[in-house]
């Protein structure tokens, strides 16, 4: 039977999804994981991931051992705290969502938690690729910008984005607001658009709803992070739609101005995620209820 250092590090491994990632996670180095790795797959008797540049990919006989054991394994390291008052703040919880809410809400509202020795392990990335993890086991908790369908994942509304259609005031002047009133897509189509995904996900969403109709714009830039396309909108590069959060202090300095004003601002669900049947562990759950809480008192981003 594989040991529980040999099992941990496996897991790690799984969740991280490199081997690199795993070795600081656990405090060893690089060529110590590889070495325990190498003894499972030794005593198991077939390799558990395949090695590319991507990472560590997770073969179907790995997926099915991180489904037995992850959430047993975490339970045993909180069992084994000495304080049991204390053992929720010492597991690990592995979250996951895009890179720029992330950053700019979720996680310093989780601070007071990681003050107390909670651990946090956070994937950044599209909302499909984590709620995929997260049906493998490899993530506790994903904050979605779609609503989840798959029986594995019981998903909770956490909070609405308002979204703004934004430009450089140099471009936002360009657009006559009679025409804007009268015909709006025609208005608009001389801007170039500064989007976060091929498919335009944001932005056609709010061309849709505003106008009912695709936009025919020209693509100037595609920045996968929310960030960098608002840096991109306030040097010139184009127009964007952003949740209004994001977008606030810019609006404020005057280094990008409205470009229309809806009569209802247009809204999008970001839900909370975590495995069908509940949160599990304890810490898992504190996590939840605890982004539940704070995004009451936001009300709306």
């Amino acid at each position: 039977m594989p040991s529980l250092d040999l099992l941990e590090t496996f897991m790690a491994i799984y969740r991280r999804g490199s081997l690199s990632a795993a070795a600081v996670e656990l405090g060893l180095t690089q060529p110590a994981v590889t070495g325990q790795l190498v003894r499972l797959e030794k005593e198991l008797g077939e390799p558990l991931f395949e090695r590319s540049r991507l990472g560590a990919v997770p073969t179907a006989r790995a997926a099915g051992l991180a489904a037995r054991i992850g959430t047993h394994l975490d339970e045993l390291r909180g069992a084994l705290v000495t304080d049991p008052g204390d053992a929720v703040y010492h597991d690990r919880v592995a979250i996951a969502g895009a890179s720029d809410g992330m950053a700019a809400k979720f996680l310093p509202a989780l601070v007071p938690l990681t003050t107390r020795g909670l651990r946090l392990t956070v994937t950044l990335g599209l909302a499909d690729e984590l709620l995929a993890a997260l049906v493998a086991a490899r993530v506790d908790i994903v904050l979605s910008s779609v609503r989840p369908k798959h029986r594995a994942i019981a998903a909770v509304p956490l909070i609405d984005e308002e979204f703004v259609l934004i430009a450089s005031p140099t471009l936002a002047r360009s657009v006559e607001p009679a025409r804007l009133g009268e015909d709006p897509v025609p208005a608009l189509a001389h801007l170039p658009l500064v989007a976060y995904a091929e498919d335009l996900p944001i932005i056609r969403r709010y061309w849709r709803s505003e106008f009912g109709r695709r936009p025919p714009n020209r693509v100037a830039v595609t920045i996968p992070d929310l960030r960098a396309v608002l840096a991109a909108v306030i040097a010139g590069a184009g127009a964007t739609v952003l949740p209004r959060y994001l977008a606030a202090a810019a609006l404020t300095a005057g280094s990008v101005q409205l470009v229309h004003e809806p009569a209802a601002p247009p809204l999008n669900t970001l839900y909370l995620a975590t495995a069908a049947g509940g949160p599990g562990r304890p810490a898992v759950a504190l996590v939840r209820d605890h982004l539940i809480a704070q995004a009451r008192a936001w009300g709306s981003l």
